[in-house]
């Protein structure tokens, strides 16, 4: 039980690490995270957990992150044992910490009708404080077995699989077909989100741990997909969901218009290595319109401002969400409300109820100028929600557009040769073992469930673990992902 006051949430207000000046960090690529925190800070934000008997908290995080308690051991300044508490769900608490929405915080407790615990914010500090101290290093496993084990992908997912499978013994390969591992937290979150530092040092702390990475390498045409079942005793899938939602409209094909993850891996410099942005990709000067409304479209509309985008505009399809729930919309469920995104507080322009037509070439260049568009409004219908036309024909300066319309599913064609079974909806069909209609094939992560939220990644790459090493070995000792993990992960006798 905590040893603070029964009632610090009365005593102390909820005050999340802020983000830097909006002015001041719009003109670089680092972090919008103020750097330095305060322990005593700190310290008062885990005093408002009230340790509920129920922690709902704990309900709403996807791996089951045992919230309560390394609130209160920060509370009481035992941040080594709050990181190793951490550490028992979650294999990447930066990860998340800097980058997740924080389901826990919209199913704490006090959200019924007070401010939420600063969960996210708490859990950066203690993982940043676990680097900073030294506490995290390599834990290679005491023992090896004969097994070999391939991961295809280096994202959230497959690198919390390849670490579970490597800490009891198994030799593990991870495949990734760019340059650098880190998938997702590399190539698809900007700089000012996350710095690339952070993904270094993981990888590093992996390859400590004897893991292997073959970088460059792309399954389906520098090794054969029949590889990964004739070479290796088993192999996981963890390629993500990367095939994105095209906007099949007049003038699709005019210079100018890209992808948002072919935008951003080239335009932020960490995921670019240092190589100078393409001028096709650099958005100086530009009138920009992103198209989506979701975390990759604030992504695009961050990164356009920091390249000193003349104006930035974001459109979404659907309606703005309320400031307030929406009736029947509530506690515990994730709130339908409106959040700003940290990339329009530094400006730009938010656009609702706006459906694209046609992307025009107005000078015959060939490259796009202007971005045709019907202003809707919703309504409820028999059939679902209907929309109606209220206004034809506005027109959005567009030098650039990036789409940011979401993704589909993972690219299977490289697998086609194993004979994978693919589910309606384009991912990888699989049992309740996350394995494939292959024997010993598994699919985890985006790949298997589609599009979703780092934390899930993490928490099925290592549910895929145990799965895996399940099949390999008859019985498992790695925890799965929602329960409390009481003993860090050791290697098998």
């Amino acid at each position: 039980m905590s040893d603070g006051h029964p009632d610090g949430y009365l005593q102390n207000e909820r005050e999340p690490i802020p983000k830097r000046d909006p002015e001041e960090r719009k003109d670089d690529f680092e972090e919008v995270w103020e750097q330095e925190w305060d322990e005593e800070h700190l310290r008062s934000q885990g005093e408002r957990c009230m340790t509920c008997g129920t922690p709902a908290c704990m309900s709403g995080c996807p791996i089951g992150n045992i919230i309560p308690e390394w609130n209160d051991l920060v509370y009481r300044e035992d941040w080594k044992r709050a990181l190793e508490r951490l550490h028992a769900t979650n294999n990447f608490p930066e990860f998340t910490g800097y980058n997740c929405p924080a389901p826990c915080e919209n199913t704490c407790t006090l959200n019924y009708n007070d401010d939420p615990v600063t969960i996210k914010s708490i859990e950066r500090a203690i993982v940043d404080r676990g680097w900073e101290e030294g506490w995290i290093q390599p834990e290679p496993p005491e023992n090896r077995t004969d097994y070999e084990v391939a991961v295809v992908g280096s994202g959230p997912s497959g690198l919390a699989a390849a670490q579970q499978l490597n800490r009891v013994g198994h030799h593990v390969t991870v495949y990734e077909r760019d340059e650098k591992p880190g998938g997702l937290m590399r190539y698809g979150i900007p700089d000012a989100k996350f710095g690339k530092e952070k993904v270094d040092r993981r990888i590093d702390q992996l390859r400590q741990e004897g893991i292997t990475f073959e970088c460059g390498v792309e399954v389906g045409e520098d090794i054969p997909a029949a590889k990964l079942d004739e070479a290796y005793d088993a192999a996981c899938i963890a390629v993500g969901s990367q095939e994105p939602i095209d906007i099949p409209i007049d003038g699709r094909d005019l210079d100018g218009i890209h992808f948002a993850m072919e935008y951003l891996p080239r335009a932020n410099p960490g995921s670019s290595g240092g190589v100078a942005t393409p001028e096709a990709f650099d958005a100086e000067g530009k009138n920009v319109v992103v198209l989506g409304g979701g975390d990759t479209g604030a992504d695009c509309v961050g990164t356009a401002h920091r390249q000193g985008a003349e104006e930035v505009v974001q459109i979404e399809l659907l309606p703005k969400p309320p400031e307030e729930r929406p009736e029947g919309n509530r506690w515990p469920e994730q709130p339908g409300t409106y959040e700003q995104s940290y990339s329009q507080k530094e400006g730009g322009v938010e656009e609702y109820c706006v459906d694209t037509q046609a992307f025009l070439d107005t000078d015959d260049d060939g490259a796009v100028d202007l971005l045709r568009a019907n202003r809707v409004e919703w309504e409820a219908g028999e059939d679902g929600w209907e929309k109606h036309i209220v206004e034809e024909g506005i027109e959005i300066a567009a030098d650039m557009v990036l789409l940011a319309t979401g993704f589909t599913g993972p690219e299977s064609t490289p697998f086609d040769p194993l004979g994978v079974e693919m589910t309606e909806d384009g991912t990888f069909a699989t049992g309740d073992d996350h394995m494939t209609s292959v024997d010993g094939v598994f699919a985890a992560g985006d790949a298997s469930s589609g599009p979703s939220l780092i934390v899930w990644a993490i928490g099925d790459g290592r549910d895929v673990a145990r799965d895996i090493d399940r099949y390999l070995t008859g019985e498992t000792d790695l925890p799965a992902s929602l329960e409390t993990a009481n003993e860090p992960v050791v290697s098998r006798q």
